[in-house]
């Protein structure tokens, strides 16, 4: 629910009403303008009757919001969010960036020799997996606090920032020191625990979409970090699964716009686990860049073919930089910087 007051509303009339509320049990969020004020309440307001509210001389309007997320609302949060990482900025007209490096943290040599490669190529962040959820309990499950500790030292080396997932609550501390995004990953995104955990951490949170997940699920798993505290919240689209078997999943583009209009978000797209195959990585992510995507997230290794995962969905770097070099005019086309 929206409630607008009327303009010169003295403070004490605002405190009353935030006050009447907040013993209702509502959360109540003030957005201060020029010229009126405007309250967000967050909870059950089937309660609360429109005309009760109206009943008060200084209430200007009631407009109830069928969306239940309110702090990821655009229309609580009209401006669009950018969020700063390191002195990188993400979202709003800031310029698109990069996240690319190997699925695996391979050890410390590689990622290094990884981090220089991508950063040649146009990559902002080095991305790469410590601790890795996978489908079979067989496959190589991440080198783990090794793993940070390799990408920490990458980031000394090349001065990117890191990008790792964050499987469960016991790391938190260890990924609040190190890493400089934490990503929760697909099937993560309704692990309400642990988005109630990372929505109490100070670090921006990646938040992907979960296979089987609809727009509004993905975006009450932000709304679940940012109740927490943590409104640092980046949204990446990386497929959803389909009945289609010629690609991993099946990259929805047309969730960029729609959580452009819903959220004041970022967004950006993964095209690498989205199609699950190096061919297809390139003209995907240039149709994400002109989808309006504040970043992108790709998967590049020297040496695919040895890969310890998803070898076949990672570009060669000379490929990710030639596709980065693409997909910079294709931003430049729509009157955007990469």
């Amino acid at each position: 629910m929206i409630i607008s007051t009327k303009k010169g509303t003295p403070q004490v009339e605002l405190d009353r009403i935030i006050d009447s509320f907040e013993k209702q049990g509502l959360s109540v969020t003030l957005i201060r303008g020029t010229d009126y004020n405007v309250f967000g309440l967050v909870g059950d307001t089937t309660k609360i009757a429109e005309k009760d509210v109206l009943a008060n001389p200084w209430v200007e309007n009631v407009t109830r919001v069928s969306a239940p997320y309110k702090r990821a609302n655009r229309l609580f949060h009209p401006d669009d969010t950018v969020i700063d990482v390191n002195g990188i900025k993400i979202g709003g007209k800031s310029p698109v960036v990069v996240m690319a490096g190997p699925c695996s943290v391979e050890g410390e040599d590689h990622i290094i020799k990884m981090a220089k490669l991508v950063k040649e190529g146009g990559a902002n962040f080095l991305r790469g997996g410590a601790y890795k959820p996978r489908t079979s309990p067989y496959s190589f499950q991440g080198l783990g606090t090794e793993g940070i500790m390799d990408m920490v030292k990458a980031r000394e080396v090349t001065g990117l920032p890191i990008v790792s997932e964050l499987m469960d609550e016991t790391h938190i501390d260890e990924f609040e020191e190190y890493v400089d995004i934490v990503q929760i990953g697909a099937r993560n995104m309704q692990n309400f625990q642990l988005l109630k955990a990372v929505g109490k951490m100070t670090k921006p949170i990646l938040l992907k979409r979960g296979f089987a997940n609809t727009i509004e699920e993905w975006i009450m798993s932000a709304e679940y970090i940012m109740a927490g505290g943590n409104e640092k919240v980046i949204l990446c689209e990386r497929g959803i699964r389909s009945f289609e078997k010629y690609t991993r999943n099946t990259l929805d583009l047309s969730a960029v716009p729609v959580i452009k209009e819903k959220t004041h978000l970022p967004v950006i797209v993964d095209p690498s686990h989205a199609t699950g195959d190096y061919k297809y990585v390139e003209s995907m992510a240039l149709a994400a860049v002109a989808a309006g995507a504040d970043g992108l997230e790709i998967e590049v290794h020297d040496n695919p073919q040895c890969a310890w995962s998803d070898g076949a969905q990672c570009l060669k770097p000379d490929k990710f930089a030639e596709t980065v070099a693409k997909c910079r005019k294709v931003a430049a086309a729509i009157g955007r910087d990469m």
